[in-house]
């Protein structure tokens, strides 16, 4: 088995030799090989932050936005912000299975629904057309193809759910998995950008977690989030704070806690310069899980080191085993939660 094939190096252009998503540019090209997955691309959902550095870079304007979309996939072969370095995830329909692809030993079929699991950062992604934007979801409407490695992991969509509504829970599923496992019975936890989905998944799960002693705390800067946060009952207390201010959130964590601290602080916001918020939140020998792709991973590193804090890091790795399930379940458990992401995320006949 050839691992340059399995982990697609093969594609990579420039530098060539290198890991699809550290090279610049890839070759998008829809021949696939026996150990390759073409997919008919209908949907891209553009990560938090890479759209919200977009959406500033066109100065508002959509049509503005599909140029600066096309442009990266022309020039990189991929959606690879250049910016941040995120990407997003996708959904399609199964166009041709390579006869060695593992798809095949798990029943995918041609034309088949699937998302893939894997970053479109390092995804081959050819793009004829952008149909339509969606600006408050992300999501990018489009004409397209897309190669999934052997490597690459993926989800066929479930029939009880909307495609677009599981699209957005299956692009944040590793923070409710993961989350899963930081959250001890009788934390305390606070969730910076509580009001996103990212967000929200982790709220509900942190309060499964912490049990009847427990306590999660909601920090949400906008207004209309915070009132959601508190409709929906996932929280213990919400607060609006700016993550971009520290001493602000320090100063509202220290009062209620009695100066104890978080146990697990969870980042989810998608804009930079929130290391040190998450950092003064925490107590000595409590977690950080850096959730957001805005995170400067050298600013928390010398920041925890500038206040005197030992405490333990988390890369936002956004897989762990059996995360998609997993963020699926809790939207089949929660109504609050499904309704909001139907809202939010389909149209009102409830489909794409």
């Amino acid at each position: 088995m050839d691992l340059n094939i399995i982990y697609g190096i093969h594609r990579s252009l420039e530098p060539k030799g290198h890991l699809p998503q550290q090279a610049w540019k890839i070759d998008n090209s829809t021949v696939i090989n026996e150990y390759e997955l073409l997919i008919d691309v209908e949907v891209l959902n553009i990560d938090s932050a890479s759209f919200k550095q977009i959406w500033e870079e066109a100065e508002e304007n959509s049509e503005r936005v599909k140029d600066i979309i096309m442009a990266t996939v022309n020039e990189r072969g991929k959606q690879h912000n250049p910016i941040t370095g995120s990407g997003g995830m996708l959904i399609g329909k199964v166009l041709q299975i390579g006869k060695s692809h593992p798809a095949i030993q798990e029943g995918i079929k041609v034309g088949d629904e699937m998302a893939t699991l894997v970053s479109l950062s390092l995804t081959p992604l050819m793009i004829e057309e952008i149909k339509e934007i969606n600006v408050q979801t992300h999501q990018v409407f489009i004409k397209g193809k897309a190669v999934l490695f052997a490597s690459g992991l993926y989800a066929k969509l479930p029939r009880d759910l909307p495609r677009n509504l599981v699209l957005a829970a299956l692009d944040v599923a590793g923070a409710p998995a993961q989350t899963a496992k930081l959250v001890a019975k009788d934390d305390t936890v606070v969730v910076l950008g509580a009001g996103g989905k990212s967000g929200l998944l982790t709220l509900y799960q942190a309060m499964k977690n912490v049990g009847a002693n427990g306590r999660v705390i909601a920090f949400e800067q906008q207004q209309e989030a915070v009132n959601q946060i508190k409709e929906l009952g996932i929280a213990h207390e919400v607060y609006q704070v700016d993550a971009n201010n520290p001493i602000e959130a320090l100063d509202i964590i220290d009062q209620i806690t009695g100066g104890k601290l978080a146990d697990v602080t969870i980042n989810c916001v998608n804009v930079p310069n929130t290391e040190m918020t998450s950092i003064l939140l925490t107590k000595d020998g409590g977690k950080v899980y850096f959730f957001s792709m805005a995170t400067s991973f050298t600013k928390a590193a010398l920041g925890a080191e500038g206040v005197g804090k030992d405490i333990e890091m988390l890369i936002g790795n956004g897989y762990t085993k059996n995360h998609a399930n997993h963020a699926l379940e809790i939207i089949r458990e929660s109504q609050g939660l499904r309704d909001w992401f139907s809202k939010k995320y389909c149209k009102e006949t409830g489909g794409v």
